[in-house]
């Protein structure tokens, strides 16, 4: 009986062994690009009204943005914004991602010191970018990666799709043992810089800038001692199936054939009804268990006695992470998180100096907070690290990292934030809120 059985139980303990090997965040970096790409908000008003492609009423609309945005003015822009004429080429668009991703990656395997023969998975995400060949093709010529590489180009999936690649490699290091994964985050601004009369189209020009990372994630256990962090869970969320969510970001033509992302006032909205599942999900992973029982306790409490007034709990979730790093879609955005979640002004801060300092760079945004931590000196051994964002669709992704050991601040001369650290944070005076900026765009039954 038990020879009969042993072949299951050979293939039950294999399975065992792969399901629970552990992945670890080796290293990351971030590419900070020339001091001559910088453009101030007045710089950017200007070369806006400058290029006559704007009407009285757009560049007003323009200005309201930046105004209440939370970018400051260094933030990165590429070349092609500074002309006058705006005439991008193919040429253009494949220049700027590869000086920005060879940029990020030559860094990490300086960084790390890892062979290109070790890589075995390579994950790019790029939204709005799509070449022939790939994004990734463009990696793995350029770094002449092996032959057997498995390689995935996800496009189209908004600013959530950097944490979607985390989740994805999760799950091919969990088959493909002993080996590294390489994650490549970027956007492309040259093509998509939009010209139009289209006030819904209008937001990504004073939102989006140039920013880049580079993500090396293993697999192998003799990594344990020299990696930074180790992940613990990966959590996703897609509310596409709305027709709200699915179309309150789209990339389409204007009536006169112009092409631009449309950004409707349903972003906030479905924003938020795929956060909430997400936050639920990742709470029940995270949050210490009174935490939990009291979440459930009042919701049962709620249910049986509808009649009494009673409030929905809100779990503190400062109880179950130190670093709190979200997407930085906004200063709009984050106020609603922090209101929600309850996190402090300081748990805020790298989100707020990011945006401030290098704009909405899509999903790489996050890694530069991480690099913000982590240049301040504050992440400790055992620290938690929640990584959320959210993008078009709708979807939403949490990553929770354990840092392995302290970081000391001085150990990263590439940090994007080192030669600048001690300026931060910088304070930052509140926007007039009486008119929001989304208030001004159509909604998608308009």
């Amino acid at each position: 009986m038990f020879l009969a059985l042993l072949p299951l139980i050979c293939l039950l303990i294999i399975t065992t062994k792969k399901a629970s090997c552990k992945v670890y965040l080796v290293n990351f970096s971030c590419y900070k690009p020339p001091n001559s790409l910088q453009c101030s908000k007045e710089l950017s008003m200007k070369l806006a009204r400058q290029s006559g492609y704007f009407s009285e009423d757009l560049l007003d609309f323009m200005k309201k943005i930046y105004e209440r945005n939370g970018i400051g003015d260094s933030a990165y822009v590429t070349e092609k914004c500074f002309g006058l004429i705006y005439d991008p080429s193919m040429k253009d668009a494949r220049m700027e991602i590869e000086t920005n991703i060879f940029s990020a990656v030559d860094m990490l395997l300086a960084k790390t010191g890892v062979r290109c023969d070790d890589i075995g998975i390579l994950i790019v995400n790029c939204c709005i970018y799509n070449t022939m060949p790939s994004v990734c093709s463009m990696i793995v010529n350029r770094y002449k990666f092996r032959e057997s590489i498995i390689t995935y180009s996800l496009v189209g999936m908004g600013c959530s799709a950097g944490l979607r690649a985390i989740g994805l490699a999760k799950h091919l290091l969990q088959v493909n043992q002993n080996t590294y994964a390489l994650i490549v985050s970027t956007e492309s601004i040259t093509e998509n810089f939009y010209i139009g009369k289209d006030r819904s189209k209008i937001l990504p020009n004073c939102m989006f800038r140039v920013g880049s990372a580079a993500i090396l994630l293993s697999n192998r256990p003799s990594d344990h001692n020299n990696s930074k962090y180790q992940l613990l869970h990966a959590v996703h969320t897609n509310t596409s199936s709305s027709d709200r969510s699915y179309n309150c970001v789209q990339r389409e033509e204007d009536n006169v054939g112009m092409i631009g992302i449309t950004v409707t006032k349903d972003l906030v909205a479905s924003a938020i009804a795929t956060i909430k599942p997400n936050i639920a999900a990742l709470g029940g992973k995270i949050l210490p268990i009174k935490e939990q029982l009291l979440y459930i306790i009042t919701y049962i409490a709620r249910k049986l006695l509808p009649s009494v007034n009673i409030q929905p709990y809100q779990p503190n979730f400062c109880n179950a992470v130190d670093h709190f790093l979200p997407h930085v879609g906004g200063k709009m955005v984050l106020d609603g998180l922090q209101k929600s979640l309850g996190f402090s002004n300081i748990a805020m801060e790298a989100s707020r100096m990011t945006l401030y300092r290098y704009g909405n760079t899509s999903s790489s945004s996050i890694w530069y907070e991480l690099a913000y931590v982590e240049a301040k000196g504050r992440v400790k051994k055992g620290d938690r690290v929640w990584h959320i964002a959210f993008g078009s669709g709708f979807k939403c992704s949490s990553v929770i990292w354990h840092a392995m050991k302290t970081l000391d601040a001085n150990d990263d001369d590439n940090n994007p934030w080192m030669d600048e650290i001690s300026g931060f944070p910088v304070t930052l005076t509140d926007c007039d809120e009486q008119m929001p900026v989304y208030s001004y765009l159509p909604s998608e039954v308009d």
